[in-house]
Protein backbone atom coordinates (compact mmCIF):
# COMPACT_ATOMS: atom_id res chain seq x y z
CA UNK A 1 0.00 0.00 0.00
CA UNK A 2 1.21 3.45 -1.26
CA UNK A 3 1.54 5.77 2.14
CA UNK A 4 -0.45 8.41 3.35
CA UNK A 5 2.39 11.50 3.00
CA UNK A 6 1.19 14.51 5.02
CA UNK A 7 3.34 17.48 3.82
CA UNK A 8 4.43 19.85 7.50
CA UNK A 9 4.83 18.99 11.07
CA UNK A 10 3.19 21.62 12.70
CA UNK A 11 0.03 21.48 14.83
CA UNK A 12 -2.07 20.55 11.24
CA UNK A 13 0.14 17.78 10.01
CA UNK A 14 1.36 16.73 13.50
CA UNK A 15 -2.12 16.45 15.06
CA UNK A 16 -3.71 14.90 12.04
CA UNK A 17 -0.66 12.12 12.38
CA UNK A 18 -2.27 11.86 15.77
CA UNK A 19 -5.15 11.20 15.12
CA UNK A 20 -4.61 8.46 12.31
CA UNK A 21 -2.55 6.96 14.13
CA UNK A 22 -5.39 6.24 16.69
CA UNK A 23 -7.57 4.51 14.19
CA UNK A 24 -4.58 2.70 11.82
CA UNK A 25 -1.67 1.58 13.20
CA UNK A 26 -0.12 -0.03 10.22
CA UNK A 27 -0.54 2.15 7.06
CA UNK A 28 2.88 3.85 6.20
CA UNK A 29 3.15 6.93 7.53
CA UNK A 30 5.48 10.00 5.96
CA UNK A 31 6.04 13.54 6.63
CA UNK A 32 7.96 16.12 4.97
CA UNK A 33 8.95 19.36 6.26
CA UNK A 34 11.32 22.06 5.93
CA UNK A 35 11.83 22.73 9.46
CA UNK A 36 13.58 20.41 12.29
CA UNK A 37 10.21 18.75 12.97
CA UNK A 38 10.68 19.13 16.58
CA UNK A 39 6.65 19.16 18.14
CA UNK A 40 5.61 22.55 19.35
CA UNK A 41 2.37 24.72 20.26
CA UNK A 42 2.83 27.57 17.97
CA UNK A 43 0.21 29.43 20.43
CA UNK A 44 2.94 29.48 22.94
CA UNK A 45 5.38 31.28 20.51
CA UNK A 46 3.64 34.76 22.09
CA UNK A 47 4.51 33.67 25.43
CA UNK A 48 8.13 32.56 25.59
CA UNK A 49 9.43 36.10 27.34
CA UNK A 50 6.53 36.20 29.86
CA UNK A 51 7.90 32.30 30.93
CA UNK A 52 11.55 33.29 30.23
CA UNK A 53 11.54 29.58 27.57
CA UNK A 54 14.12 29.33 25.13
CA UNK A 55 12.87 27.37 21.97
CA UNK A 56 14.52 24.56 23.15
CA UNK A 57 12.38 24.97 26.26
CA UNK A 58 9.47 25.37 23.93
CA UNK A 59 9.77 22.22 21.98
CA UNK A 60 7.60 19.18 23.57
CA UNK A 61 9.45 16.65 21.57
CA UNK A 62 11.96 16.20 19.12
CA UNK A 63 12.00 14.53 15.71
CA UNK A 64 13.52 11.22 17.26
CA UNK A 65 10.05 11.24 19.37
CA UNK A 66 7.78 11.97 17.10
CA UNK A 67 9.19 9.29 14.56
CA UNK A 68 8.67 6.37 17.34
CA UNK A 69 5.33 7.98 18.65
CA UNK A 70 3.76 7.84 15.19
CA UNK A 71 5.78 4.80 13.65
CA UNK A 72 6.43 7.06 10.67
CA UNK A 73 8.88 8.40 8.46
CA UNK A 74 9.83 12.00 8.67
CA UNK A 75 11.97 13.97 6.98
CA UNK A 76 13.33 16.65 8.10
CA UNK A 77 14.43 19.98 6.37
CA UNK A 78 13.33 19.33 2.69
CA UNK A 79 10.90 20.99 0.34
CA UNK A 80 8.43 19.45 -1.72
CA UNK A 81 9.40 20.46 -5.04
CA UNK A 82 6.09 19.48 -7.35
CA UNK A 83 3.35 17.26 -7.60
CA UNK A 84 2.76 14.67 -9.86
CA UNK A 85 -1.14 14.04 -9.62
CA UNK A 86 -1.07 11.17 -12.45
CA UNK A 87 1.59 9.38 -10.78
CA UNK A 88 0.58 9.99 -7.75
CA UNK A 89 4.56 11.45 -6.45
CA UNK A 90 5.97 13.73 -5.04
CA UNK A 91 9.55 15.18 -5.92
CA UNK A 92 11.55 16.54 -2.82
CA UNK A 93 14.69 17.76 -3.73
CA UNK A 94 15.51 15.54 -6.49
CA UNK A 95 13.63 11.73 -4.63
CA UNK A 96 10.97 10.24 -5.78
CA UNK A 97 8.04 10.02 -3.56
CA UNK A 98 4.94 7.94 -3.75
CA UNK A 99 1.91 8.96 -2.34
CA UNK A 100 -1.78 7.11 -1.78
CA UNK A 101 -3.09 10.02 -0.18
CA UNK A 102 -1.54 13.38 0.28
CA UNK A 103 -2.04 15.99 3.01
CA UNK A 104 -1.20 19.30 2.67
CA UNK A 105 -0.65 21.18 6.11
CA UNK A 106 1.62 24.14 4.86
CA UNK A 107 0.53 26.03 6.98
CA UNK A 108 0.88 30.20 6.75
CA UNK A 109 3.32 32.51 5.84
CA UNK A 110 3.89 36.12 7.22
CA UNK A 111 2.76 38.82 5.32
CA UNK A 112 5.76 41.14 4.76
CA UNK A 113 4.75 44.75 3.77
CA UNK A 114 7.39 46.20 1.43
CA UNK A 115 9.67 48.51 3.10
CA UNK A 116 11.97 51.61 2.16
CA UNK A 117 15.27 51.72 3.76
CA UNK A 118 18.78 50.03 4.36
CA UNK A 119 17.90 47.83 7.53
CA UNK A 120 15.63 45.31 5.72
CA UNK A 121 17.64 42.20 7.70
CA UNK A 122 16.63 44.16 10.88
CA UNK A 123 12.86 43.10 10.57
CA UNK A 124 12.05 40.01 12.01
CA UNK A 125 8.95 38.05 12.12
CA UNK A 126 7.93 34.77 14.36
CA UNK A 127 5.96 32.10 12.73
CA UNK A 128 7.96 28.98 13.49
CA UNK A 129 9.91 27.73 16.43
CA UNK A 130 13.05 28.20 14.31
CA UNK A 131 11.83 31.67 13.92
CA UNK A 132 11.75 32.04 17.65
CA UNK A 133 15.34 30.85 18.26
CA UNK A 134 16.67 33.68 16.16
CA UNK A 135 14.53 36.45 17.30
CA UNK A 136 15.86 35.46 20.79
CA UNK A 137 19.01 35.51 19.95
CA UNK A 138 19.04 38.74 17.84
CA UNK A 139 17.09 40.61 21.10
CA UNK A 140 19.71 39.19 23.68
CA UNK A 141 20.91 42.55 25.53
CA UNK A 142 18.33 44.45 23.83
CA UNK A 143 15.66 47.10 25.38
CA UNK A 144 13.53 48.70 22.66
CA UNK A 145 11.44 46.70 20.14
CA UNK A 146 9.36 47.94 17.40
CA UNK A 147 6.40 46.02 16.79
CA UNK A 148 4.60 46.89 13.09
CA UNK A 149 0.96 45.91 13.53
CA UNK A 150 -1.54 45.53 16.25
CA UNK A 151 -3.63 43.08 15.53
CA UNK A 152 -3.98 39.79 17.41
CA UNK A 153 -0.11 38.82 17.07
CA UNK A 154 1.10 42.28 17.59
CA UNK A 155 -0.52 42.70 20.89
CA UNK A 156 0.14 39.06 21.72
CA UNK A 157 3.42 40.14 21.43
CA UNK A 158 3.47 43.34 22.90
CA UNK A 159 2.09 42.01 26.29
CA UNK A 160 4.98 38.88 26.08
CA UNK A 161 7.89 41.24 24.93
CA UNK A 162 6.86 43.71 27.93
CA UNK A 163 6.36 41.38 30.21
CA UNK A 164 10.05 39.99 29.47
CA UNK A 165 11.71 43.31 30.21
CA UNK A 166 11.50 45.44 26.91
CA UNK A 167 10.01 48.82 25.72
CA UNK A 168 8.14 48.23 22.75
CA UNK A 169 6.11 50.54 20.22
CA UNK A 170 3.21 49.51 18.01
CA UNK A 171 2.41 50.79 14.52
CA UNK A 172 -0.76 50.57 13.88
CA UNK A 173 -2.42 52.32 10.51
CA UNK A 174 -5.89 51.84 11.89
CA UNK A 175 -6.72 53.67 14.87
CA UNK A 176 -7.24 51.16 16.94
CA UNK A 177 -6.04 47.45 18.35
CA UNK A 178 -7.75 44.51 17.21
CA UNK A 179 -9.67 46.36 14.83
CA UNK A 180 -10.92 43.27 12.44
CA UNK A 181 -11.87 41.08 15.95
CA UNK A 182 -13.37 44.01 18.55
CA UNK A 183 -16.01 46.76 18.72
CA UNK A 184 -14.10 49.66 19.60
CA UNK A 185 -15.15 49.86 23.48
CA UNK A 186 -13.36 46.73 23.72
CA UNK A 187 -10.07 48.10 21.81
CA UNK A 188 -9.94 50.81 24.28
CA UNK A 189 -9.84 48.25 26.95
CA UNK A 190 -7.26 46.10 25.48
CA UNK A 191 -5.02 49.28 24.38
CA UNK A 192 -5.53 50.81 28.13
CA UNK A 193 -4.09 47.11 29.37
CA UNK A 194 -1.08 47.22 27.35
CA UNK A 195 -0.59 51.05 27.71
CA UNK A 196 -0.33 49.98 31.55
CA UNK A 197 2.60 48.39 30.50
CA UNK A 198 4.52 50.85 29.01
CA UNK A 199 3.34 49.83 25.24
CA UNK A 200 3.39 52.69 23.10
CA UNK A 201 1.13 52.98 19.81
CA UNK A 202 1.33 55.28 17.04
CA UNK A 203 -2.47 54.81 15.73
CA UNK A 204 -3.26 55.81 12.08
CA UNK A 205 -0.11 55.90 10.30
CA UNK A 206 1.80 53.06 8.18
CA UNK A 207 5.66 52.24 8.10
CA UNK A 208 7.70 53.61 5.00
CA UNK A 209 11.05 52.14 5.98
CA UNK A 210 13.61 50.66 8.20
CA UNK A 211 17.04 52.76 8.13
CA UNK A 212 20.36 51.76 9.98
CA UNK A 213 20.81 54.27 13.07
CA UNK A 214 23.63 53.75 14.68
CA UNK A 215 23.50 50.17 16.41
CA UNK A 216 19.21 50.00 15.97
CA UNK A 217 17.36 51.54 13.80
CA UNK A 218 14.74 54.71 12.41
CA UNK A 219 11.57 53.68 11.39
CA UNK A 220 9.87 55.99 9.33
CA UNK A 221 6.26 56.38 9.73
CA UNK A 222 3.86 57.82 6.81
CA UNK A 223 3.17 60.82 8.64
CA UNK A 224 7.09 62.07 8.70
CA UNK A 225 7.95 60.91 12.31
CA UNK A 226 10.60 58.46 13.11
CA UNK A 227 10.86 55.96 15.92
CA UNK A 228 13.94 54.62 16.99
CA UNK A 229 14.68 50.86 18.03
CA UNK A 230 16.85 48.20 18.23
CA UNK A 231 14.82 46.13 16.27
CA UNK A 232 11.15 45.59 14.64
CA UNK A 233 9.16 42.85 14.56
CA UNK A 234 6.35 42.80 11.83
CA UNK A 235 3.20 41.64 12.83
CA UNK A 236 0.77 42.51 10.13
CA UNK A 237 -0.75 38.81 9.75
CA UNK A 238 -0.49 35.68 7.77
CA UNK A 239 -1.43 34.28 4.06
CA UNK A 240 -2.29 30.67 3.45
CA UNK A 241 0.32 28.89 1.69
CA UNK A 242 -0.96 27.71 -1.68
CA UNK A 243 1.75 28.18 -3.63
CA UNK A 244 2.55 24.47 -3.91
CA UNK A 245 -0.89 23.50 -4.58
CA UNK A 246 -1.26 26.19 -7.28
CA UNK A 247 1.34 24.45 -9.06
CA UNK A 248 -0.03 21.29 -8.75
CA UNK A 249 -3.00 22.48 -10.66
CA UNK A 250 -5.23 22.14 -7.86
CA UNK A 251 -8.40 24.99 -7.07
CA UNK A 252 -6.71 28.11 -4.77
CA UNK A 253 -8.50 31.08 -4.25
CA UNK A 254 -7.78 32.35 -0.81
CA UNK A 255 -6.62 29.12 0.51
CA UNK A 256 -6.41 25.23 -0.53
CA UNK A 257 -10.05 24.97 -1.91
CA UNK A 258 -11.13 21.93 -0.02
CA UNK A 259 -14.99 20.49 1.07
CA UNK A 260 -16.28 19.53 3.83
CA UNK A 261 -14.32 16.14 3.47
CA UNK A 262 -11.42 18.52 3.37
CA UNK A 263 -10.68 17.14 0.14
CA UNK A 264 -9.03 19.41 -2.80
CA UNK A 265 -10.36 19.23 -6.42
CA UNK A 266 -8.10 16.10 -6.79
CA UNK A 267 -9.71 13.20 -5.19
CA UNK A 268 -6.24 11.74 -3.33
CA UNK A 269 -5.11 15.09 -2.06
CA UNK A 270 -6.64 16.61 0.85
CA UNK A 271 -5.69 20.12 2.78
CA UNK A 272 -6.42 21.61 6.56
CA UNK A 273 -4.54 23.83 8.87
CA UNK A 274 -3.94 27.60 7.89
CA UNK A 275 -3.60 26.47 4.07
CA UNK A 276 -6.92 25.42 3.57
CA UNK A 277 -10.30 27.08 2.70
CA UNK A 278 -12.88 25.18 3.99
CA UNK A 279 -16.48 26.05 2.55
CA UNK A 280 -14.97 29.33 1.79
CA UNK A 281 -14.07 29.83 5.03
CA UNK A 282 -10.38 30.36 6.05
CA UNK A 283 -9.56 30.27 10.14
CA UNK A 284 -6.40 30.81 11.55
CA UNK A 285 -6.75 29.55 14.67
CA UNK A 286 -6.31 26.37 16.91
CA UNK A 287 -9.65 25.04 17.69
CA UNK A 288 -10.39 24.79 13.55
CA UNK A 289 -7.73 23.36 12.89
CA UNK A 290 -7.91 20.44 15.54
CA UNK A 291 -11.62 19.53 14.53
CA UNK A 292 -10.74 19.11 10.96
CA UNK A 293 -7.65 17.25 11.95
CA UNK A 294 -10.48 14.48 13.78
CA UNK A 295 -12.30 14.80 10.93
CA UNK A 296 -10.09 13.88 7.96
CA UNK A 297 -8.51 11.21 10.25
CA UNK A 298 -11.66 9.03 10.26
CA UNK A 299 -12.26 10.23 6.47
CA UNK A 300 -8.32 8.52 5.42
CA UNK A 301 -8.88 5.68 8.10
CA UNK A 302 -11.80 4.52 5.39
CA UNK A 303 -15.12 6.20 7.44
CA UNK A 304 -16.00 9.51 5.20
CA UNK A 305 -16.33 12.13 7.81
CA UNK A 306 -17.31 15.83 7.39
CA UNK A 307 -15.84 18.23 9.15
CA UNK A 308 -18.69 20.27 11.47
CA UNK A 309 -17.61 23.48 13.31
CA UNK A 310 -19.07 24.73 16.23
CA UNK A 311 -19.26 28.26 17.56
CA UNK A 312 -15.22 28.65 18.52
CA UNK A 313 -14.77 32.06 20.41
CA UNK A 314 -11.14 32.89 20.34
CA UNK A 315 -8.73 34.03 23.23
CA UNK A 316 -6.06 36.82 22.09
CA UNK A 317 -3.33 36.00 24.70
CA UNK A 318 -3.02 39.73 26.34
CA UNK A 319 -2.80 38.44 30.02
CA UNK A 320 -2.81 42.30 31.10
CA UNK A 321 -6.18 42.70 29.57
CA UNK A 322 -7.63 39.25 28.69
CA UNK A 323 -9.91 38.83 25.58
CA UNK A 324 -12.37 36.00 24.50
CA UNK A 325 -14.10 36.69 20.97
CA UNK A 326 -16.44 35.64 18.65
CA UNK A 327 -15.73 37.20 15.71
CA UNK A 328 -18.64 39.06 13.50
CA UNK A 329 -18.20 39.08 9.73
CA UNK A 330 -17.64 42.71 8.97
CA UNK A 331 -21.07 43.80 6.74
CA UNK A 332 -23.38 41.69 9.06
CA UNK A 333 -26.52 43.27 10.11
CA UNK A 334 -26.96 44.21 13.60
CA UNK A 335 -25.63 46.02 16.32
CA UNK A 336 -23.08 45.97 19.37
CA UNK A 337 -24.91 45.83 23.05
CA UNK A 338 -21.90 47.02 25.53
CA UNK A 339 -21.79 46.36 28.75
CA UNK A 340 -18.46 48.28 30.39
CA UNK A 341 -16.41 49.42 33.11
CA UNK A 342 -12.72 50.18 32.81
CA UNK A 343 -11.08 47.33 31.09
CA UNK A 344 -13.85 45.12 31.98
CA UNK A 345 -15.99 45.27 29.32
CA UNK A 346 -19.04 42.92 27.88
CA UNK A 347 -20.02 43.37 24.24
CA UNK A 348 -22.82 41.19 22.50
CA UNK A 349 -23.39 41.77 18.55
CA UNK A 350 -27.37 41.21 17.88
CA UNK A 351 -28.97 40.56 14.70
CA UNK A 352 -32.03 42.83 14.02
CA UNK A 353 -34.48 40.12 15.22
CA UNK A 354 -32.36 40.09 18.40
CA UNK A 355 -30.27 36.64 17.88
CA UNK A 356 -26.57 36.49 19.24
CA UNK A 357 -24.29 36.67 16.18
CA UNK A 358 -21.02 37.11 18.31
CA UNK A 359 -19.40 38.61 21.59
CA UNK A 360 -16.34 40.55 22.46
CA UNK A 361 -15.46 39.95 26.54
CA UNK A 362 -12.56 41.82 28.15
CA UNK A 363 -10.57 41.59 31.64
CA UNK A 364 -12.76 39.92 34.37
CA UNK A 365 -15.70 39.09 31.84
CA UNK A 366 -13.42 36.97 29.88
CA UNK A 367 -11.93 35.21 32.47
CA UNK A 368 -15.70 34.12 33.80
CA UNK A 369 -16.37 30.54 32.02
CA UNK A 370 -19.95 31.14 32.91
CA UNK A 371 -20.52 34.35 30.49
CA UNK A 372 -18.40 32.80 27.89
CA UNK A 373 -20.47 29.53 27.91
CA UNK A 374 -23.53 31.11 28.08
CA UNK A 375 -23.02 33.29 24.95
CA UNK A 376 -21.36 30.56 22.86
CA UNK A 377 -24.46 28.70 23.72
CA UNK A 378 -26.86 30.79 21.54
CA UNK A 379 -24.24 31.45 18.99
CA UNK A 380 -24.95 29.71 15.06
CA UNK A 381 -22.27 27.54 14.59
CA UNK A 382 -19.51 28.24 11.92
CA UNK A 383 -20.03 25.15 9.74
CA UNK A 384 -23.09 23.28 10.59
CA UNK A 385 -23.59 19.45 10.59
Amino acid sequence: MNPLVIVGTGLAGYNLAKEFRKLNAERPLVLITADDGRNYSKPMLSTGFTKSKTADELAMNAVEQMREQLKADIRTGVRVNAIDRVAKTLQVEGEIIPYGDLVLAVGADVFRPALGGDAAERVYSVNDLQDYARFREVVAGKKHIVIIGGGLIGCEFANDLSNGGFSVEVVEPVGRVLPSLLPERASEAVANGLASLGVKFHFGHSVKGVWHEGDGVSVELSNGERIRGDLVLSAIGLRPRTSLALEAGLKVERGIVVDRFLRTSDANIYALGDSAEVDGKVLLYVLPLMAAARALAKTLAGEPTQVQYPAMPVQVKTPVCPVVVSPVVPGTPGAWEVEAEGNDVKAVFRSPEGLVLGFALTGAPAGNGAVKMELTKQLPPILPA
